[in-house]
């Protein structure tokens, strides 16, 4: 994909956003196109620039990298989201994700990795550092997203062990080809599941699914 990815990066510490800006813009294809040192201040730059990409520290003054997810799905906000954190805990985890987070990186995280998790998320991907993938799989239903008991499907949409299978690759950030890797299937018919499983959900995209898949614990 050459299209450029429009960034905004909102951090408290300049260092920080000078030293990723500084990474982002050794890229061809994306652009940072502001900054921002508060929540309050992301949320305005976010709304006059429709950036394709924020990247949030989740601590942050005037509203926390969290309360700017929720803000931002409130106010049906269609930009892509990864927190920035450097803390590898479940319940800031399950919080982002909760709140409409497409992404979770560790501040350590490589080069590497924080191009693949930001090319995956503006893509329409869904990225989760390292363990994190682990603790979304093993512990996205559980009592730290909510005290509430949780809703059940009805019984025409229960899902198949298969699909169930591969709503746990999706939730994790691979794409087609890698779950029919790991499922030993053709990439078609890794397709064919996902176009079921999402029509059966009655979702139209990953963050619908994720929502779905922690309000019915289909996982």
């Amino acid at each position: 994909m050459n299209q450029t990815i429009r960034v905004v990066l909102a951090d408290d510490h300049f260092f920080v956003r000078d030293g990723i800006k500084s990474l982002l813009e050794s890229e061809k294809n994306i652009v940072v196109v502001g900054e921002a040192t508060d929540g309050l201040e992301a949320l305005e730059i976010v709304t006059t620039t429709n950036p394709d990409l924020l990247i949030v520290d989740i601590r942050m003054p005037h509203h926390t990298g969290i309360e700017v997810v929720e803000k931002l799905r409130n106010l049906n906000n269609p930009v892509k989201i990864i927190v920035l954190s450097m803390h590898e805990s479940e319940e800031y985890v399950l919080k982002s994700i909760k709140a409409g987070a497409d992404g979770y990186l560790l501040k350590g995280s490589s080069k590497e990795e924080f191009l693949k998790a930001l090319h995956s998320v503006a893509n329409g991907g869904k990225y989760f550092t390292g363990d994190i993938s682990s603790i979304l799989i093993n512990q996205l239903t559980s009592s730290a997203t909510s005290l509430e008991p949780k809703p059940t499907l009805a019984e025409d949409l229960t899902i198949t062990k298969r699909e169930k299978e591969i709503l746990t690759l999706l939730l994790s950030g691979k794409g087609n080809k890698e779950i029919a890797e790991a499922l030993e299937i053709s990439k078609r018919t890794a397709e064919v599941h996902r176009f079921n499983l999402m029509k059966k959900l009655k979702v139209k995209n990953l963050m619908e699914l994720s929502n779905k898949a922690t309000e019915y614990s289909l996982i």
